[in-house]
C-alpha cells in the first residue's frame, strides 16, 4: 500500500497536506495588525532614508535660515516678524514632508516598489502612515534649529517654543498625506516631482511672507493651504500675551486636514497598487 493511500485510509495526513491531496491551496498567512505593521515599516524606511535624507535636511534648514537672514532686511519686528520665524520653521518640514515624500511616492510607483508592499501582508494604511511618519521625524530637529535662530535673529521670546512639540507633527501629517497623495495619483514621476516643488514653494510664499499686505485672492489660497495653521499656531506663541484658544483651533484644522489627507493617501495606495 502506498503512503498517500494509506494515509487515506487512516486520516493521519496533516490539514496542509490533506488540502494539497484534494487540490485545495495551503492557507496564507493572517494579515499583519495596523500598529505592528506600522512599527516595521516606519523603522524600515527611516533606517534606509537615513543616509539619503540627513544631506537633505541640512539643505532644508539653510534655506530656511537664509531667507530669515533675507527678510531680517526687511522686517524688523512685530506680527511680520512672528510670520517670517513660524513660517520658515514650518518650510523644513514642508520641504521633506511635502516636497520629497512625493518625490518618494512618485519614484516607487515610477519603479514597480508598489508591487513589493503588496506581496507584504500589511495593510495599506501602515505603509502610508509608516513612510509619513519615518519622513516627517527627519524635519524636528531641522525646524527646532530653524525656529530657535529666528528667535534669536528677531529677537523674540522663546518661551513658548515647546507648541513645536504639537505644530511639527500635526504640521508634517497634513503634509505628509498631501505629499504622499500627490506622489501616487500623478501619472508620471515627473508630475509628482514637479507637484511637490509647487506644493513646497506655495508653503514658502503663503507661509513665510507676512499675510498682512497680500491681496484677498492669495489670502483664499492660503487658508487653502494646510501648513499655514501650524504658521499660525506657533506665530501666535510669539505675543505677549498668546491666545492660546486660537493656538488649539489651528491646531485642530492641522489635525483634522492631516486626518483627511493620510486617509485620501490611502486610498490613493490601494487605487495605484491594484493598477
Amino acid at each position: 500500500m502506498s503512503v498517500v493511500s494509506a494515509r487515506a485510509t487512516t486520516g493521519s495526513g496533516t490539514p496542509a497536506e490533506e488540502s494539497a491531496a484534494g487540490g485545495g491551496a495551503a492557507p496564507l498567512a493572517p494579515r499583519a495588525r495596523l500598529l505592528p505593521a506600522l512599527g516595521a515599516v516606519y523603522r524600515a524606511q527611516l533606517s534606509r532614508a537615513r543616509v539619503a535624507r540627513i544631506p537633505l535636511l541640512f539643505v532644508a534648514t539653510f534655506q530656511s535660515v537664509g531667507i530669515m537672514v533675507l527678510l531680517r532686511g526687511v522686517v524688523s519686528g512685530g506680527d511680520p516678524a512672528w510670520s517670517v520665524v513660524a513660517g520658515s520653521a514650518v518650510l523644513v518640514v514642508a520641504f521633506v514632508a511635502l516636497n520629497l515624500l512625493a518625490q518618494y511616492f512618485g519614484q516607487l510607483r515610477a519603479g514597480g516598489g508598489l508591487d513589493h508592499y503588496a506581496t507584504l501582508p500589511v495593510p495599506p494604511a501602515a505603509v502610508v502612515l509608516g513612510a509619513a511618519a519615518a519622513y516627517a521625524s527627519f524635519t524636528v530637529p531641522g525646524a527646532v534649529v530653524t525656529a530657535v535662530t529666528g528667535c534669536l535673529l528677531f529677537h523674540l521670546p522663546m518661551v513658548h517654543l515647546w507648541v513645536l512639540v504639537a505644530v511639527i507633527p500635526l504640521s508634517g501629517a497634513a503634509l505628509s498625506g498631501l505629499g504622499a497623495a500627490l506622489g501616487l495619483l500623478a501619472p508620471r514621476q515627473e508630475l509628482a516631482t514637479l507637484g511637490g516643488q509647487l506644493g513646497m514653494s506655495a508653503a514658502l510664499l503663503l507661509g513665510v511672507l507676512p499675510a498682512g499686505g497680500m491681496p484677498a485672492p492669495v489670502t483664499w489660497a492660503r487658508d487653502l493651504l494646510p501648513s499655514t495653521y501650524g504658521v499660525e499656531a506657533l506665530a501666535r506663541t510669539f505675543a505677549p500675551h498668546p491666545d492660546w484658544l486660537a493656538v488649539a483651533a489651528d491646531l485642530g484644522v492641522c489635525a483634522a486636514v492631516g486626518v483627511l489627507s493620510l486617509a485620501v493617501a490611502t486610498w490613493a495606495y490601494r487605487r495605484a497598487a491594484v493598477r
